[in-house]
């Protein structure tokens, strides 16, 4: 046995997070931890790896004792963690960023630049990857810092191997070669420790399933043995009818026309689309194929070069987020730690940040007025906190999304744009959301939602364009969406239509 945890209890400040969970790794397997956020997967996994200590149980690698595990003692056990966000250095090019994982050695050694480019090149390839060395990590996508990631963990000669969320951010094509060099591990007898809110992943590439729920251990099976209807259940402790609830909905005017709309900064071109009351417009296509460059373009962060935007018919323009705001535009960005939600500043004051002039007298915000209008959002949109008041880092992936929503939901839109809506969220959180997103659309919003999840973009969208190198290369209707259609027209192997 690779890795074994026996009995594993921690609390904070009171709050039981580990109640007595146990989890066992072999050798050559890759084994899946599964859970709704708040579950305990992202404490056990700091517990393994030696970033907390815990209060009671046991620690084994290789069959032997671990009874003060630490950050330096977890790799020179080798075990190695991949987190959902990359820790890399954003000025330094990727080659140093897999050197100082890397290399030993002392301050005054000389470096061998050549040596060290070829070797983080040899690395990246061996993940499948052609990403130039010398690239700084703050131009790479984050698809791309977590195959750096990826390439730091197998150049460590890592045994025990830990993969919290690899594909959030991740393409089919990219999770396809993950899989492939997560074979690889498994053929040298690396045990892989796999975390994924994404079931269809969890079926394609575990051996064997624990499920935490509560802080305890629910149970662990083969995951042969198990459908997904059962590990739903399991996950949840109960029964979710649809993870897509799509209705069929009225679809009204239009209220969001692009035409010809091009931004040499974002590279995109000449984009022409329309979103209408109650739709709920799907944008695929490949990491790279413009999808978040067109919403910030749309959103003003990099505004248009040419080309006509209007909104219930008016034309607008739009070179600032304030701009899109007073038009009716509202815009959830992908990445919510960083551009979603303040972690810092309580539930209430990220509610208000887009909308201050509602809650504010003279220029001083009135705090009672604030607080009332967050509590009316926490309410509406079912987000699970025990005061307005507390900070929204304290809150789950799936509520700090929430009140990102709520932040855009107050300055009461026309449209708003969703760029990765579910992204890292359990699906408990994940089927929360795509209701509140079927109930907006019902009271007459027109949604753009971006989304590198093929099975939400056909479960949720009425029309679904895809992008392909900063254009739209094509619109299906639902009706005759399919995953091959759509990746298709993102790869360009079909004329547009």
């Amino acid at each position: 046995m690779l890795l074994e945890a026996i009995d594993i209890a921690k609390s904070y400040a009171g709050v039981r997070a580990l109640k007595g969970v146990s989890f066992d790794l072999r050798a050559g397997e890759v084994h899946a931890l599964v859970g709704e956020n708040g579950a305990g997967k992202s404490t056990l996994i700091k517990v393994m790896t030696g970033a907390e200590r815990p209060d009671a149980g046991t620690l084994r690698v290789g069959g032997r004792e671990v009874p003060h595990m630490d950050p330096a003692t977890s790799h020179a056990l080798g075990i190695a963690a991949i987190y959902q966000q990359p820790a890399l250095f954003p000025h330094l090019t990727v080659a140093e960023n897999v050197a100082l994982a890397l290399e030993g050695g002392g301050f005054w050694r000389r470096v061998d630049w050549r040596r060290r480019r070829e070797n983080a090149a040899a690395l990246l390839a061996r993940v499948g990857s052609a990403i130039d060395p010398m690239r700084t990590v703050d131009t790479l996508s984050m698809p791309e810092q977590q195959v750096v990631e990826i390439a730091k963990a197998i150049g460590a000669n890592a045994r025990i191997v830990v993969m919290d969320e690899p594909t959030a951010s991740l393409t089919t094509r990219e999770v396809e070669g993950l899989f492939q060099v997560i074979g690889r591990l498994r053929e040298a007898d690396v045990g892989v420790i796999y975390i994924s809110h994404r079931l269809e992943e969890i079926f394609a590439v575990a051996d064997r399933i624990t499920v935490l729920r509560d802080g305890l251990t629910v149970e662990t099976r083969p995951a042969a043995g198990v459908e997904r209807a059962e590990l739903i259940r399991m996950m949840v402790g109960r029964e979710i009818s649809s993870v897509f609830p799509k209705e069929t909905i009225e679809i009204g005017a239009p209220v969001l026309e692009v035409q010809g709309v091009t931004s040499l900064a974002s590279g995109v071109r000449d984009v022409s689309l329309t979103v209408r009351r109650g739709e709920i417009l799907g944008i695929a296509g490949l990491v790279g194929s413009g999808r978040t460059e067109l919403a910030r373009t749309l959103f003003g962060l990099t505004p248009a070069d040419a080309g006509t935007i209007r909104v219930n018919g008016t034309a607008v323009r739009i070179s600032s987020p304030a701009d899109a705001i007073r038009a009716g535009i509202a815009y959830v960005p992908e990445d919510r730690r960083q551009h979603g939600v303040v972690l810092d500043m309580s539930i209430a004051a990220n509610t208000s940040l887009a909308s201050l002039g509602a809650v504010s007298e003279r220029g001083l915000i009135d705090r009672g007025r604030e607080r009332a209008a967050a509590q009316e959002y926490v309410d509406r949109l079912r987000i699970k906190t025990p005061s307005v008041l507390a900070d929204a880092g304290t809150l789950s992936g799936g509520n700090q999304q929430k009140v990102a929503l709520a932040r855009w939901l107050s300055t009461r839109p026309a449209v708003i744009i969703l760029d990765e809506p579910t992204q890292g969220v359990d699906v408990g959180s994940k089927a929360e959301i795509h209701g509140l997103m079927q109930m907006l659309a019902a009271r007459g919003l027109a949604i753009v939602m971006i989304s590198s999840e093929l099975p939400e973009i056909l479960g949720m969208s009425d029309r679904i364009a895809v992008m392909h190198r900063g254009t739209i290369r094509g619109v299906l209707d639902r009706a005759d969406a399919t995953q091959p259609a759509i990746l298709a027209l993102a790869l360009a192997q079909s004329p547009a239509h």
